[in-house]
């Protein structure tokens, strides 16, 4: 018997002062048996950090051609191509092929040694921004995690806070590749 997702209720508070974006959004979470708590609420993490209301979750780890979040506009292109974690290179290059723009927040131990593997490959992709989350940051997110959560994201000069109320969690995503300036 295959074992099914786990679900979780989210409301998030974000307050981004770096783009000027303030707003409240529901989301109910589908965690995949082979997901951790970590991994999910690193997701939560880059909802907040791009927060827009066209900005969704896709299916997640069951399905392999959907990222994690995407933002699609009214014709149904994709805006923004949103994957967490370490994914392989050729996988960024099409999802570069696919959307206007593609974000990898990556996160864990093994971050660094899979960013010094891609970094040459991925050099000419004008479309990528990659960001890096220090090894301890998930696993203090992952701490906040609860079925039913209330969290605040607070974005201020390239530092994110976050808190349940009870504890709060500080994160500066490391930008390890940038769009060029256009």
């Amino acid at each position: 018997m295959a074992l099914k997702a786990t679900i979780y209720k989210a409301e998030l508070q974000i307050a981004d002062m770096d783009r000027g974006h303030y707003g409240d959004y529901s989301h109910t979470i589908a965690r995949h048996p082979s997901e951790t708590d970590e991994r999910m609420m690193v997701r939560l993490l880059a909802f907040a950090l791009f927060a827009d209301p066209a900005l969704g979750f896709g299916k997640g780890l069951c399905v392999e051609d959907e990222p994690d979040l995407w933002q699609r506009d009214l014709t149904g292109s994709i805006e923004r191509w949103i994957d967490v974690g370490q994914p392989d290179e050729k996988w960024i290059r099409k999802a570069c092929g696919r959307a206007d723009e593609v974000v990898v927040v990556s996160f864990g131990r093994a971050a660094e040694i899979w960013w010094n593997g891609v970094r040459d490959k991925l050099g000419r992709q004008d479309k990528l921004i990659v960001l890096n989350l220090a090894p301890d940051v998930a696993p203090e997110l992952a701490r906040l995690t609860e079925r039913s959560m209330r969290l605040q994201f607070t974005i201020q000069d390239g530092h994110v806070w976050v808190t349940n109320g009870r504890d709060t969690v500080q994160v500066e995503p490391q930008v390890l590749m940038a769009r060029p300036q256009r």
